[in-house]
């Protein structure tokens, strides 16, 4: 399945019919419409956008103050920020706590996986793509960017949490040897501690900074490749989310999700986790 996006003008004067048969020039009216390539011409299209930004199919008008500034200044214009979580994993397949080790790399499996989301992501524009620097997810990003000339950017602040001595164990094992402190990040992970330290509660933290160097960076629609637990703090950061709601959040390798940010930084989750083009040759425009 193809979604598209189909664009033309209408002559906003009802003296003509097309813009052709008029003598002078007409003004004309912005007109999109989102259609997928299985629509029946008798099925009613899933989206369509006239001029004044109203949604006929019930999308949201505005969603001004629906969520807390996570720029604490305008933008220059508004954002959209697409999140993809890397690929299988070496320890993904191993069923081992990865944390913010790099030692985990990307599978046959994960390979493919970013193979797939860079097809589905083909139709897109993006201004820039930026990942985490740990190799999962560089690996990730360098598949899903390929040919691409706009800039890829490593940034720091969106490493995985790190776990400590859990990373490189396997889960098993992990829950054998230290049953309290494996309980506790498994079943309230945001009271998970090491040393007085609270990884979960750091993430969100962490989060935010990353929030401000990619909505604060020059463009409007962005690419993210991260990982799973650092996504969830993006996720629940935008949304005005507390730590203890960190496992409310769950996606998926390859997993895609859409963030739109109007200029005051105040975020709407469009989509999440959208794993489609993982079972078939499923493209994506919006």
């Amino acid at each position: 399945m193809i979604c598209g996006v189909l664009t033309f003008r209408a002559p906003l004067s009802s003296s003509s019919s097309f813009p052709c048969d008029s003598k002078r020039p007409a003004k004309h009216s912005a007109r999109l419409k989102i259609q997928c390539s299985n629509s029946s011409p008798d099925i009613p299209l899933t989206t369509e956008k006239i001029v004044n930004d109203s949604y006929l199919t019930g999308g949201a008008y505005d969603f001004d103050r629906a969520s807390t500034s996570l720029t604490q200044k305008l933008l220059s214009s508004p954002k959209k920020v697409t999140i993809v979580r890397h690929g299988l994993s070496s320890w993904n397949k191993e069923s081992r706590v990865q944390g913010s080790s790099n030692l985990s790399v990307l599978s046959e499996t994960g390979v493919r996986q970013a193979e797939r989301c860079r097809k589905a992501l083909g139709n897109m524009y993006f201004d820039r793509c930026f990942s985490s620097p740990i190799s999962r997810a560089k690996s990730t990003a360098e598949v899903i960017w390929q040919g691409r000339e706009e800039p890829l950017v490593f940034l720091d602040s969106l490493k995985e949490a790190h776990l400590f001595y859990l990373e490189g164990m396997k889960n098993v094992d992990a829950r054998e040897k230290y049953p309290k402190e494996y309980t506790t990040w498994r079943e309230d992970p945001a009271n998970f501690t090491v040393n007085g330290i609270y990884p979960v509660r750091k993430l969100w933290g962490t989060a935010r900074e990353a929030w401000k160097e990619i909505l604060l960076s020059s463009g409007e629609n962005f690419l993210v490749i991260t990982h799973k637990s650092i996504l969830r703090a993006l996720i629940c950061t935008a949304l005005g989310l507390s730590p203890e709601r960190f496992r409310s959040i769950d996606v998926n390798n390859g997993g895609i999700s859409v963030f739109t940010f109007n200029k005051k930084g105040e975020a709407m989750l469009q989509s999440l986790n959208m794993t489609a083009h993982m079972y078939n040759d499923h493209t994506y425009l919006y």
